[in-house]
Order: structure tokens, then C-alpha cells, then sequence
């Protein structure tokens, strides 16, 4: 009997030690992303086409589908952020409730992408730019703790561009730019991973956000979330997200994140 006593009081210590060696909350911070130039991520204009005219006088509509790539986001520490071209910012902390489930609200805060190649048009070549445009929408994170290492996490992501198109071996550089609400709805349970049982945060960047040359802002660390990051037994990889809309896609993996 008292064998048996001290077994289930080192089972209960066991489960005692796993609750509170995970962290209660996931503190506030960013989430830093790198984009391929894969063709996985993309804006498809035939959903919404470019009138004609835009590029000259009497161009046709741009219907073409035209696929982008990351470009490092400028900040004041080039080691600080890797190759991040997009930031996303979690605003508040987000507590886990008894069934592991956490909310927190989100933010994109950074967004740098160019066109893979120059796009063909009947008024020459463009190069395509995709950067942030004013003030961004605030949308909702929810987080899932599948065990002390982490788990999953979902939510929509919305964010209002400005696609700028500028001339490729023309007198003119002047861009012409197209503004683009784009709504990413309700994704797929991502995975995530702890970064650390004690948060550390990693301090405050600034970061040239709408892609203008000037370094505009002051953002938060990474704290103690690690998102995108697969995490199966003692082996961990960057996982691929992908957000889709109408006509858009953008796929992403962990900018600071390693292969095994």
C-alpha cells in the first residue's frame, strides 16, 4: 500500500512540475517571417483586374497573375531581425484559461515584398512592390497549449497595401500604385513553439515599416513564442504558413528559426 501511495503521490508531482514548468501567458511581442520567391506567394489580378490605361495610354486591363519574394525589412540592427520581411505584432498578453486555450490581438506591423521578375505589359516592363498603407486593421490570435512545448495557433490577418509598379528601363521612374484591402481569413492550426520557460525579451528594433527608406518605428521582441515551428519529439523545423484571400496568397516560414 504505501508503494503504491508513493507512486501516485510522484505521478501527482509529475503533473505539478509539467504545469508549472509551461508558461501561464505568452507575453506581448512580434512574430518575424521570411517570404520564398517560390511562386507561393502571389496577388492574381484576373480577380480583380487593373483597368486599362493605368500603365499608358491605352493599355488593356492587367489580368496577369504576378508572384512576390521577401525583401529584408531596413531596421537599425541588421543582425537583429535576420531576413524578416514581415512583422507581425501580438498587442496584449494572453493568458491561458484551464483547457490551455490563450487570445491575444494582432497586428501586421512590417511588410516588404518585390515581384520574383519584371511583369510584361503592352507599355513596357514593371517591377512590383508590396508595402503597408496607413493605419492596419487589429484582428484576433487564438492560441491552443498542446503540452509544456507548445502548440498550435490561428486567426484571420487583415492589412491594407499599396502595390506600386515601377519602370524597368524607362526614362521614368515614377511607380504607379494600386491600394489593396486584403482580408486573410480564419487559417489552419499553425504550430508553435516555447522559446524559453522564463520570457526574455529581446529588446526593441526600429524598423522602416511602409518601406519609404526611413527607419519609423520601435517594435517590441520576439518574448517567449516561437511561431511556426514544428516541434515533433526531439526534432524541430520551420513550417510553411500560407494565408489566402481573394486573389492573394501569402506563404511564409520563422525568419529567426533553424532547420535541424
Amino acid at each position: 500500500m504505501r508503494v503504491r501511495s508513493l507512486g501516485i503521490l510522484l505521478l501527482i508531482s509529475s503533473f505539478a512540475a509539467s504545469a508549472f514548468a509551461a508558461d501561464r501567458a505568452i507575453q506581448n511581442g512580434i512574430d518575424v517571417w521570411s517570404t520564398a520567391g517560390d511562386g507561393s506567394t502571389f496577388v492574381d489580378f484576373s480577380q480583380a483586374p487593373i483597368p486599362a490605361g493605368f500603365f499608358c495610354s491605352g493599355s488593356a486591363p492587367f489580368t496577369a497573375k504576378v508572384a512576390f519574394q521577401g525583401v529584408p525589412l531596413a531596421t537599425d540592427n541588421n543582425k537583429a531581425l535576420g531576413n524578416t520581411d514581415t512583422i507581425v505584432q501580438r498587442l496584449d498578453n494572453a493568458v491561458f484559461n484551464k483547457r490551455g486555450m490563450a487570445v491575444t490581438r494582432t497586428q501586421v506591423r512590417a511588410l516588404s515584398l518585390k515581384s520574383v521578375k519584371p511583369i510584361e505589359t503592352g507599355c513596357g516592363k514593371f517591377e512590383a512592390t508590396v508595402r503597408l498603407d496607413g493605419v492596419q486593421p487589429v484582428t484576433q490570435m487564438v492560441i491552443h497549449r498542446v503540452n509544456e512545448k507548445g502548440g498550435t495557433f490561428s486567426g484571420p490577418l487583415w492589412l491594407n497595401v499599396r502595390v506600386s509598379f515601377t519602370p524597368v528601363g524607362q526614362t521614368s521612374r515614377e511607380a504607379l500604385e494600386v491600394p489593396m484591402a486584403v482580408r486573410f481569413r480564419d487559417s489552419t492550426q499553425y504550430p508553435w513553439r516555447v522559446k524559453s520557460i522564463t520570457p526574455e525579451v529581446t529588446g526593441f528594433v526600429r524598423v522602416d515599416t511602409d518601406g519609404d527608406g526611413v527607419l519609423d518605428t520601435y517594435l517590441p521582441g520576439t518574448s517567449n513564442f516561437f511561431a511556426g515551428v514544428l516541434t515533433r519529439g526531439s526534432l524541430e523545423k520551420s513550417y510553411t504558413t500560407c494565408h489566402l484571400s481573394n486573389g492573394c496568397q501569402h506563404c511564409t516560414t520563422c525568419a529567426l528559426c533553424q532547420e535541424p
